[in-house]
């Protein structure tokens, strides 16, 4: 009898949906059903699709177009709480090299993947995540999570050995994510208006942490999700997207939006520590993932988190003029406990507010 998780810091072992998708059935277990998925929306405000933001790292050092720039950057991290983020300077070759290498993952044997696979006790390693009972629905996806920066939490008993340049990809991708989340918290800090010394510190000390998910083509796409509609509990998420078809939608005016996959973009999302110290100016997206019937996608996530020493709470130069902050302070270590003894259901931000 499996020994099931009594909070979200491990998850249960479940099939692999890779496997499931290989036998070509032409139905979907009950298990992956969703009949309560809401139809796809897509938005068409006066007859053209709304797209997510697109904002240029270039525009924003440049002195003629960095104040507009500045403005849609602002308002993308307040109205949408994505967007997407072209000339980041991160190299090309590197963007594709990640995804070669996470593609090469997951096409290893399936008894190879395995050896990487979750242990109790911890959500690294290959499965899926957050599973805590036989009866819970799952997602149509297969993923690997591994902690990347700083290299003290790094366990290399989860870290792949094949492809043979994956540890080195994730490496340096790590250390690219980095870089280019340390100069979104120099715009986050200018869009807000507060001093950006102390925010872009707590991130070049931060914590980094790597998902790749993979989502197989389905036999009933309409009736299951690849990932279920959530909000990060970051403060900044990266998203790399590798698939020909759009997967990801982001949650607009009660609408869900496709995320079209711009080449050579890494979609930047708002998380929610960013919300609660914004004090609520810039919100963190609800997104998820819907999968298709012919094609496959992966996509590679960086979850970007402040020092631990970083206590999570409304800046405090945005509320000393009088402003009441919408959310209480907290450590880390509670903002974690909160998180991983909540059910899934559960609204986890509302639980800070004041």
């Amino acid at each position: 009898m499996a020994v099931v998780p009594k909070n979200l810091e491990w998850s249960l072992p479940v099939p692999s949906v890779q496997e499931l998708a290989s036998q070509k059935l032409d139905t979907v277990s009950l298990r992956y059903i969703r009949d309560d998925r809401d139809d796809i929306v897509t938005v068409q405000p006066c007859g053209e699709t709304l797209h997510v933001p697109l904002v240029d790292m270039t525009n924003l050092v440049k002195p003629e177009s960095q104040v507009e720039e500045l403005r849609k950057f602002h308002s993308a991290c307040k109205d949408w709480g994505v967007f997407q983020l072209i000339n980041h300077g991160v190299p090309h070759e590197s963007l594709k090299n990640t995804g070669k290498q996470a593609h090469e993952f997951f096409e290893l044997p399936l008894n190879e993947k395995q050896r990487w696979a979750h242990k109790p006790g911890s959500l690294q390693g290959y499965g899926q995540a957050f599973v805590v009972s036989e009866e819970q629905k799952l997602e149509w996806s297969d993923m690997i999570f591994l902690e990347v920066l700083p290299i003290h939490d790094r366990n290399l008993e989860f870290w792949p050995e094949k492809p043979q340049q994956f540890r080195e990809m994730l490496e340096m991708h790590g250390e690219y994510m980095k870089q280019v989340t340390i100069s979104i918290t120099r715009l986050i800090a200018k869009g807000l208006g507060i001093e950006d010394q102390k925010l872009c510190k707590a991130y070049e000390k931060g914590r980094y942490g790597v998902r790749i998910n993979f989502y197989p083509p389905c036999p009933e796409p309409d009736r299951v999700v690849g990932a279920s509609a959530h909000a990060d509990i970051s403060g900044i998420s990266l998203l790399l997207d590798y698939g020909k078809m759009p997967g990801l939608q982001v949650l607009k005016d009660e609408k869900w939006v496709f995320v079209e996959p711009v080449d050579g973009a890494i979609v930047v999302i708002i998380g929610q520590m960013t919300e609660i110290m914004s004090n609520g100016i810039y919100k963190a997206v609800d997104h998820r993932a819907v999968v298709n019937k012919s094609k496959e996608r992966l996509s590679v996530v960086t979850f970007c988190y402040p020092d631990s020493s970083v206590d999570i709470g409304p800046v405090k130069e945005l509320t000393d003029s009088g402003i009441r902050p919408l959310y209480k302070t907290v450590t880390q270590e509670e903002y974690y406990q909160k998180f991983f003894n909540r059910k899934l259901e559960v609204s986890f931000i509302d639980g800070f507010k004041n």
